[in-house]
């Protein structure tokens, strides 16, 4: 009942110093409140339990082909019926590809993100319906009807949980056309290895039935999973997988070039999910600590100075007979009383910040979008402030009732000891400690967006609206396909404020490419044995491409509407049999296959020759499943500079350009070069003119590519305004430590101060004194941060290979900021030290 007492008794003493209560109180909720948010973030984004059936069994299998910059190749379908075959440690597969589709039937007409999987894919990740049923080992097989089931979140957001859905029947488009009938939504789960809208079975794509999808090798796009077979572990799977796969690849040596250094490995899936965004969350929660260590050094600073000024109270307990536990007691009390304080406002602070956290987190992982605040928030919270109260009630030192040098009770002046001040010297830089590693790490990230902000990306992205109208084919030939984008184009261009309109494959920075591309050669390269062919990016595109996107052409020309036409098919009514040799020659010259190349490619096949006229032809196995796509030498009409439409800062990239007539036509978007300064405002008419060729083709994610670009650096913005609130907070508290401790400091020698006055002493001295009293600190801070951050990124150096360390700018800009900002905080008592009044300083003692 003791313990009580002192709650009461040290109830009422904060109640009598309110303003000092107040203070301790928001420090310690601002402290408490970002490391029980961020602890929520982590924990349900890294530690949560998932909610797939005997999730520790779940395995993810990765194929690699490190040698030429691909981590996930996926897997073929000949590879997976050989793992099938020989892997005894995984007792089942399921088998996962993306796919776009276009989806007519659910609303207006719209291009989704799709998988396409095999029928025990549910049955091996776990899963269950909250309606209707899941996709069956029923549902594979060619004959089988299309069917379809929902993700939950695509359920819950844009069909409002319509139970409804059910049985309607939906038209997918990808490589040809199908239709499908929903049959249940998926329970909210994790979407790996993609966010997608819908889940269907194979039959509903096309490509995945037809024998190059089955048969060849080097066709990867399928990704793998499995379950551990009982009494198997995760390394048993992996030393078997890896031995299977080192028979596969001897058995199948022109699938697997040794340049490329293919690879397989297993990992559990939780782990996989994860492993995006734990290098940032677990710098975030570093960052949240340092925050907490700041808070505590602050509110320690102020619990010491109201010790001191509590001296008379606490010798006079000590000397009725108070021990040191009793002392120490009472001091727990009151720390108790404000830290669980802070800790009630904190936790309720940190709710809303959970949800902007969640939003932040989900750029790393898709986990944070279902984030929800549970209870753990409030046993964190709890844990932070018995932690800050136990740290803060044996921070001060406590008089005895027989010490020799024991405290002067009869004196009602402030008196520092040498501990005090040493303590409070020691948590004022280690404030500053701390703000400096915050400061340095946030200037670093500032430093690099500013970079990728200013880099210049080769093309008119404030001028340029992108438009994704994705390929239908509804019984189209390739042909008519392209008619439909050449009148769209036509239509477009005649719209006011439009210059020119043209066809492309991609969005920079926005749509996937084809990873590191395919391998090809030229006129004068010789392939040598065991090694691949240079590999390029290969793109569609439509005549004045390159000028809608402010791209010059180097060398040669554009593409005209005749190239790559098939002029047999355009002629065959006019021509006459009896045409002379010469006109056979023209006409075989006409319907020459042509390309342009970016300026890198040329450079690289070419060195110090003209491409223009020189030829490049494809090589790569995989492109034999392309339909229509030809692999016959191609005449290059044209040089152009690189476009690098995966990196927001530009580096060297090797293309190769088709002309829109000869495709191939995987995707479909449309560049409007614009001369008005509100490019939006075409989205409305361009919608209307292509709605009136055809009513169900999707038009959508109408962007300038400016504003692409911008969301593209998104995930590196976020960080830097995360990272900077959390060095600001922490830089506000480091300099309200350093003043508090000044201002102490001067209020306690205002005796001394008076002396050194009366004895001749100039105000300036005293100023300067202050001020390098308070410099001396930051110094101190800053070196002790410097040597501290130092051996921290080093640590995680060793745990994540992507963490970097700071270059000299933000380091040095971060000191100057740090030793200027705590000038400026010394100023004011510095000020109050050199207008100290003598006589009054001497008549208070």
């Amino acid at each position: 009942m003791s313990f009580f007492r002192d709650l009461r008794i040290a109830f009422h003493s904060l109640l009598r110093t309110r303003g000092f209560a107040v203070i301790v109180i928001l420090t310690l909720a601002l402290g408490i409140g970002a490391n029980a948010a961020i602890f929520t973030l982590v924990r349900g984004v890294l530690l949560k339990p998932l909610v797939n059936r005997d999730e520790d069994r779940l395995v993810y299998i990765r194929q690699s082909a490190l040698g030429i910059g691909d981590e996930n190749t996926a897997f073929s379908v000949p590879e997976i019926h050989d793992l099938r075959a020989s892997v005894k440690t995984l007792s089942s597969f399921g088998e996962f590809s993306t796919i776009g589709f276009t989806m007519i039937g659910l609303g207006e007409p719209c291009e989704v993100k799709a998988g396409v999987v095999d029928g025990s894919y549910f049955d091996v990740m776990g899963l269950h319906p909250v309606l209707g049923r899941l996709i069956e080992p029923q549902d594979d097989g060619p004959n089988a009807a299309g069917v379809v089931v929902l993700t939950y979140r695509f359920w819950a957001t844009t069909l409002k949980k319509d139970p409804s859905v059910l049985g309607k029947t939906l038209r997918l488009g990808s490589v040809g056309e199908r239709s499908a009938t929903i049959i249940g939504v998926l329970e909210p789960s994790v979407p790996y290895p993609e966010d997608t809208e819908i889940i269907a079975n194979v039959v509903t794509s096309p490509h995945h039935l037809s024998a190059t999808m089955v048969t060849g090798r080097v066709h990867r796009m399928t990704e793998l999973f499995g379950r551990l077979a009982p009494g198997a572990t995760l390394d048993d799977a992996r030393t078997e997988l890896r031995s299977v796969y080192s028979t596969i690849k001897k058995d199948h040596p022109e699938a697997y070039s040794s340049e490329a250094d293919f690879r397989i490995d297993a990992k559990l899936f939780h782990e996989q999910i994860t492993s995006g965004a734990r290098t940032i969350l677990l710098v975030l929660l570093a960052a949240s600590a340092l925050v907490f260590i700041i808070a505590c050094s602050n509110v320690a600073n102020l619990i010491l100075a109201r010790t001191v000024r509590r001296e008379g109270e606490l010798a006079i307990r000590a000397a009725l007979g108070a021990g040191t536990g009793a002392l120490r007691r009472m001091l727990l009390a009151e720390s108790l009383l404000l830290c669980s304080a802070g800790a009630a406002l904190g936790v309720l602070s940190a709710q809303p910040l959970v949800a902007v956290l969640a939003r932040y987190a989900s750029r790393f992982s898709v986990r944070a979008l279902d984030l929800t605040v549970d209870s753990s928030l409030l046993w964190v919270g709890a844990a932070l402030a018995v932690v800050a109260a136990v740290i803060l009630a044996f921070v001060p030192r406590l008089p005895s009732a027989d010490a020799a040098n024991g405290l002067n009770i009869s004196s009602g002046s402030v008196r520092i000891t040498g501990s005090t001040s040493r303590r409070q010297r020691i948590f004022a830089v280690t404030q500053i400690a701390a703000s400096f590693v915050l400061l340095a790490g946030a200037s670093t990230l500032i430093t690099t967006l500013i970079a990728l902000q200013t880099a210049r990306t080769g093309l008119d992205i404030r001028h340029v609206l992108v438009i994704n109208v994705p390929v239908m084919s509804n019984g189209k030939t390739p042909q008519q396909i392209v008619d439909f984008y050449k009148e769209s184009m036509r239509r477009i261009d005649a719209l006011p404020g439009v210059s020119k309109t043209a066809f492309g494959m991609l969005v920079p920075w926005r749509d996937g490419g084809f990873g590191p591309g395919f391998q090809f050669s030229a006129d004068g390269h010789v392939h040598e044995q065991g090694k691949e062919d240079p590999r390029a990016q290969m793109r569609a595109v439509s005549p004045g491409f390159f000028a809608s996107l402010g791209v010059p052409l180097i060398a040669g020309r554009d593409f005209n509407d005749l190239d790559g036409r098939d002029t047999d098919k355009d002629k065959d009514k006019d021509k006459d049999k009896d045409k002379d040799k010469d006109k056979d020659k023209d006409k075989d010259k006409d319907k020459e296959p042509v390309v342009i190349v970016s300026e890198s490619l040329a450079r690289r096949m070419f060195p110090g020759g003209d491409a223009v006229n020189r030829h490049v032809y494809w090589t790569d196995p995989v492109l034999q499943f392309a339909p229509g796509l030809s692999v016959a030498p191609h005449r290059i009409i044209g040089v152009t500079a690189d476009i690098d439409d995966a990196h927001v800062v530009p580096e060297p990239t090797l293309t190769v350009y088709n002309s829109i007539e000869e495709g191939p036509m995987f995707s479909g978007r449309l560049f409007i070069h614009t001369d008005t300064n509100h490019p939006y405002s075409l989205v409305t008419p361009v919608t209307r003119a292509i709605r009136e060729m055809s009513a169900d083709q999707p038009i959508e994610h109408a962007a300038t590519l400016e504003d692409v670009r911008g969301e593209a650096l998104a995930p590196e913005r976020l960080n830097s305004l995360v990272f900077g609130v959390f060095a600001v907070v922490a830089l506000a508290i480091a300099v309200v430590g350093v003043a508090g401790v000044l201002a102490f400091s001067v209020s306690a020698r205002t005796r001394e101060f008076g002396i050194r006055l009366a004895l001749g002493s100039q105000p300036e001295q005293l100023l300067r004194s202050v001020i390098t009293e308070g410099a001396a600190m930051a110094v101190g801070g800053v070196v002790a941060g410097a040597a501290f951050g130092f051996v921290l990124a080093r640590l995680a150096g060793s745990y994540f290979l992507d963490m970097k360390m700071p270059g000299a700018l933000p380091v040095v800009a971060s000191a100057f900021v740090l030793l200027a900002v705590a000038v400026i905080a010394s100023m004011l008592p510095a000020a109050r030290a050199a207008r100290v009044d003598v006589i009054q300083a001497l008549r208070s003692e």
